[in-house]
């Protein structure tokens, strides 16, 4: 009888059989012990964010940078601190942190992105630094041991607070981001002049379209100053610190390990985020063209 016509039982106990039979023995072939194999040099970069909350994750834009705008060659590692200045981030030990991480081996090149400003101006208790005699040699320094440590520095103009007074948009952090410039220009540091463009990307869309980079939805009472040319409602303003965020008064900050919602005209949502992790990552690639390969670029 023809075994097609025994049926699917046949023809499956065929195959098992088939599966089941001892293959013909291969000679076995030399290897190299797992002991002498010699790694190749990958072609990775590694990119450290240090700054405040304006480049830490869930409040600024470096965690959209170091999800959405580099190659799986790059480790991004973002160690923003929020509320850090200059001088605290070092004192803390986070710069300790960051230089480890600048010491890995294995790496083509390592890029230190530099953010201050925000908690440097007065009314840090605690952070503040002065603008002629420290804020300079804090970012000098960084510039420095970046160097020593291999690493190359990029300094990074800080994010413009989107504060309007009589529908004209206010830029606080002018002095401060004049002297990161100099410093980078005398230092020969590669500069992402982040606070000129943010001021006039704010500037140009005005107080209502601000609003929507912000984290946390705005009050009716600030949405309708907006339109007249305010940041916030004079009436209803409560502001809880020195980097204007206005939260309801039976409110309290976000506790450890939670998300921030509030409303305020520093940080940055989801949207603000990424528009401002793409602009970075553009202006990086321009800069620096040789580490072109390791970003991802929006059109």
């Amino acid at each position: 009888m023809h075994p097609g016509k025994l049926g699917p039982m046949f023809t499956m106990a065929l195959a098992a059989s088939a599966i089941a039979a001892p293959c013909p023995a291969i000679a076995a072939t030399p290897s190299t012990p797992v002991s002498e194999i010699a790694p190749k040099q990958l072609p990775a970069l590694k990119i450290i964010l240090i700054g405040d909350s304006t480049t830490a994750v869930l409040s600024g834009w470096g965690g959209a940078f170091c999800s959405r705008h580099v190659t799986m060659w790059t480790s991004c590692v973002n160690m923003a601190r929020n509320g850090r200045s200059s001088a605290g981030y070092i004192r803390e030990g986070s710069w300790a942190l960051a230089q480890a991480e600048m010491h890995a081996p294995a790496y083509q090149k390592a890029l230190v992105l530099i953010q201050f400003g925000h908690n440097d101006q007065p009314g840090h208790p605690g952070q503040e630094t002065d603008l002629s005699t420290e804020f300079p040699v804090y970012i000098e320094r960084y510039v420095r041991e970046t160097r020593a440590a291999g690493a190359i520095p990029v300094l990074v103009t800080p994010l413009s607070r989107r504060r309007f007074v009589n529908g004209k948009h206010e830029n606080t952090l002018v002095p401060w981001s004049d002297e990161i410039r100099e410093i980078a220009k005398r230092m020969n540091v590669p500069l992402i002049d982040l606070n000129a463009e943010s001021a006039a990307i704010v500037s140009a869309l005005g107080p209502t379209l601000a609003n929507g980079l912000a984290m946390g939805s705005p009050s009716r009472e600030t949405s309708a100053a907006a339109l007249d040319g305010l940041s916030y409602p004079d009436t209803a303003r409560k502001c809880v610190c020195a980097d204007d965020r206005t939260v309801p008064a039976q409110s309290k900050h976000p506790q450890l390990g939670e998300a921030g919602h509030y409303f305020d005209i520093t940080h940055l949502g989801t949207e603000g985020a990424e528009f401002f992790a793409t602009l970075i990552a553009r202006d990086l690639a321009r800069e620096m063209p040789d580490v072109r390969p390791w970003l991802v670029l929006e059109d």
